[in-house]
């Protein structure tokens, strides 16, 4: 299985070459186009109806995923949602977290389960919830903004708004956390942070969806209700 990653870091578009006989597992949805000869497979995330439906309520991914099969070769492109940027990493019998809304695509023998990574803030609206993929292969995930990777050596620290995380390794030690007082949860606009702490790898984007939406909402028009 080859990649190449197109138009980044603004719209980066994903194009996995597969060899006859490779399957790739997609979010429902993300599918741009493929090529002749490809077959498509929906259905549950996982096999277990239960676990389905936990990564979709929890996690917040498609209860349905796509998985592309190429009997002949092939190839297939996908897109995340929202602009940005596409990381590829490889797993090697290991288990890597993603934030809730950047897992785009991965090996269809991986293994995805849903982590609860911290209760959303009262105040700042901003939870923690993550899905665990475990096993060999390849993972793609979607950034919103551009995506930087920050390599933490042993006992180094990091501290990262839970908006702007991609995903980090299974050895990185992370807690959820306010981000300071009642004066600071109220002031400073944000609500829980995450801090990791190496060694590991943590992968960042540059754009917070809840971000967005805080500034957007107030500047939509509201229906006068003395009309």
């Amino acid at each position: 299985m080859e990649y190449d990653i197109r138009h980044r870091p603004a719209y980066a578009l994903l194009d996995i070459s597969l060899d006859p006989g490779e399957q790739v597992t997609a979010e429902a949805g993300a599918m741009v186009s493929h090529s002749a000869g490809i077959d498509i497979e929906t259905k549950k995330g996982s096999d277990s109806i239960f676990q389905s439906l936990k990564t979709s309520v929890l996690g917040g991914e498609s209860f349905f995923r796509n998985t592309f099969s190429a009997p002949d070769g092939g190839s297939v492109t996908l897109a995340p949602p929202l602009p940005g940027d596409i990381v590829p990493y490889e797993l090697v019998g290991e288990t890597v977290y993603v934030q809730s809304g950047s897992y785009l695509a991965a090996d269809s023998e991986m293994e995805i389960d849903t982590a609860l990574g911290g209760t959303k803030s009262f105040f700042g609206g901003e939870g923690l919830f993550l899905l665990k993929l475990t096993g060999s292969g390849p993972a793609y995930f979607a950034s919103y903004g551009a995506v930087e990777s920050i390599d933490l050596d042993a006992g180094e620290s990091h501290i990262v708004d839970t908006g702007h995380i991609v995903a980090f390794t299974d050895e990185t030690e992370w807690s959820v956390r306010k981000v300071g007082g009642l004066k600071s949860t109220l002031l400073s606009g944000e609500g829980l942070v995450c801090e990791f702490t190496g060694p590991g790898t943590v992968w960042l984007q540059t754009r917070s969806q809840d971000a967005f939406l805080s500034w957007l909402i107030p500047q939509l028009p509201t229906q006068n209700s003395s009309a």
